[in-house]
């Protein structure tokens, strides 16, 4: 007895345009706050959203940029002045 309908193509597709955007939100909040966590989320959503074929691609790419920013951000202060954190 099957309890719920198989998930269709287009809802496969509306999770990973909902990665790929979750991904490039992520990703921008990260340049501003809690860039150690958010950075590498941003990376593995945007990057699974690729690789299962998302129609935003360009949402995902951005995303993974930007999660590659926010490390890149996070070791230039961490060079600067030694810590995990901003300081303002």
């Amino acid at each position: 007895m099957q309890l719920t309908a198989p998930a269709s193509r287009r809802t496969g597709l509306r999770d990973t345009d909902g990665m790929a955007v979750a991904s490039f939100v992520l990703g921008l909040l990260g340049l501003l706050v809690l860039n150690l966590l958010l950075g590498p989320i941003a990376i593995v959503l945007a990057s699974v959203a690729l690789w299962r074929g998302t129609e935003r691609r360009g949402r995902a790419l951005l995303g993974l940029g930007l999660g590659i920013a926010d490390l890149v951000v996070l070791a230039a202060f961490m060079q600067v002045d030694g810590s995990v954190s901003w300081s303002l």
